[in-house]
């Protein structure tokens, strides 16, 4: 088990991951999605806990449930039967929070904010000064 900022790391990789994922192509017949770097939940414990982290704070929604999900070849090609799919899975989409999250739009609100006040102090404290040695 990780850590606290470990895990949070983890969880923000993850998020990061799902922000990668793309449809390479559709399969015909039996519209199958092939999702380049897809993350799967099927990695392990620690990615499905961090996506379920993610979808419970808002990151990311379930787009669709029971997804068919394999793995390609050890050459790199799809498996002989594509309609035979090893697992099933959910496939994820980030949500307008999660692309904030990734781009850190809070913290530079919140770093805006505190210049903002700054400023506004070092100017008031200016005001002050100059009013005392005018007066």
């Amino acid at each position: 088990m990780l850590d606290g900022w470990r895990r949070e790391r983890f969880i923000r990789k993850t998020l990061h991951r799902v922000s990668q994922q793309r449809v390479a192509l559709v399969l015909q017949p039996g519209n199958v999605w092939v999702v380049e770097k897809a993350v799967s939940e099927s990695e392990g414990e620690a990615v499905t806990a961090a996506l379920r982290t993610c979808h419970l704070r808002g990151w990311v929604d379930v787009l669709e449930r029971a997804i068919p999900q394999g793995s390609l070849t050890s050459e790199g090609n799809l498996p002989p039967q594509v309609t035979l799919m090893s697992e099933i899975a959910p496939v994820y989409r980030l949500t307008e929070t999660g692309w904030n999250v990734l781009h850190r739009s809070h913290e530079w609100v919140v770093v805006t904010c505190f210049i903002a006040a700054a400023t506004l102090i070092a100017a008031i404290i200016g005001i002050f000064i100059t009013n005392a040695l005018i007066g």
